[in-house]
């Protein structure tokens, strides 16, 4: 990357063409968009060197996207970047988004033609657990069946349920909310402390398939129709390993909304990291995912090391 600055839109894992259990999965990348409005995307394999400023603290907005099919969608930037308002949009942006009305679909709300388009098509139903077994329900598309799970820094996950379309699923993903009491949403500061100290893979597992097995059960009684009950265990990312094992590390020291940052990448889970310092042989957990909306300035900066003592784990 040159000295200039870029607005980070996230980190994205790209799935290979078929996972399957013999599979390394995806790779990730950190999206920046250009003061011209074009993208490029940097790898996040093992062993990167990340380093940067932040040019300012202000939280720009991403801009919104079109949806015209199932398959095609447009992402719009935002004139200046304004600074978002709700999330990672300003108003006018938000207002402009076709993806805002997903939720309400299922409840009858009215959507445009491209949108439902891409909403009538199969859909997953999961169950995705984190690192400290905190556990979500949750859906996908066909197309973004793994990717999605990689992205939100699933530990374990398993499908429970295809549904015919992006309504159907819907009501399934509420019932299992009201009924099974799983949520839908997990936040990212926790997936950021559990990492610090995973549970065991072993117990994970079990928990994940023990809430799996209960979504199950619970859509085999309803009369909820057009989904065909699943058991099929997600794939996650290889590069994921090392920070999903069970050790204690240090969550990272320094808000990633200001001032200068620089580590070397050892694992990525979702968009958290497993950092090494410069001049420190201690491992941090670093959420990459607070960059979003963020303009930075890359260069040769390092974090600087904190007064941490080892032999408190």
């Amino acid at each position: 990357m040159t000295d200039t600055r870029y607005l980070v839109h996230g980190v994205f894992w790209d799935g290979p063409p078929a996972v399957s259990a013999s599979s390394d999965g995806g790779r990730p990348v950190l999206r920046l968009q250009h003061r011209s409005g074009g993208f490029s995307e940097m790898t996040l394999d093992a062993g990167t060197r990340l380093g940067f400023r932040l040019a300012d603290g202000v939280k720009h907005c991403l801009g919104h996207t079109r949806v015209f099919s199932a398959t095609e969608r447009r992402h719009v930037t935002c004139p200046g970047s304004a600074p978002a308002v709700r999330g990672s949009q300003c108003e006018t942006c938000q207002l402009a988004d076709d993806t805002r009305l997903i939720h309400d679909f299922h409840r009858g709300g009215r959507v445009p033609a491209g949108l439902r388009d891409y909403l009538m098509q199969p859909h997953s139903l999961y169950v995705a657990t984190f690192a400290n077994g905190a556990s979500k329900i949750g859906t996908a598309s066909r197309p973004r069946k793994w990717n999605r799970l990689a992205e939100q820094g699933a530990v374990v996950a398993r499908y429970v349920a295809l549904a015919e379309d992006g309504r159907v699923v819907r009501v399934l993903e509420d019932l299992a909310t009201s009924e099974a009491g799983l949520a839908q949403q997990v936040r990212g500061a926790v997936k950021t402390a559990a990492l610090t100290d995973p549970l065991p893979g072993e117990e994970l597992d079990l928990l994940n398939r023990s809430r799996a097995e209960d979504v199950r059960t619970l859509l085999a009684g309803t009369a909820v129709g057009g989904f065909a009950i699943v058991d099929e265990q997600w794939v996650r990312p290889a590069q994921a390993a090392e920070l999903c094992a069970a050790a204690a590390r240090h969550a990272y020291p320094h808000g990633m909304h200001s001032g200068s940052h620089g580590f070397t990448l050892r694992a990525l889970c979702g968009s958290h990291g497993l950092a090494g310092l410069d001049g420190s042989e201690l491992d941090f957990v670093v959420n990459l995912g607070l960059l979003k909306g963020r303009l930075v300035e890359p260069g040769e900066y390092s974090s600087e090391v904190p007064a941490v003592q080892e032999p408190l784990f």
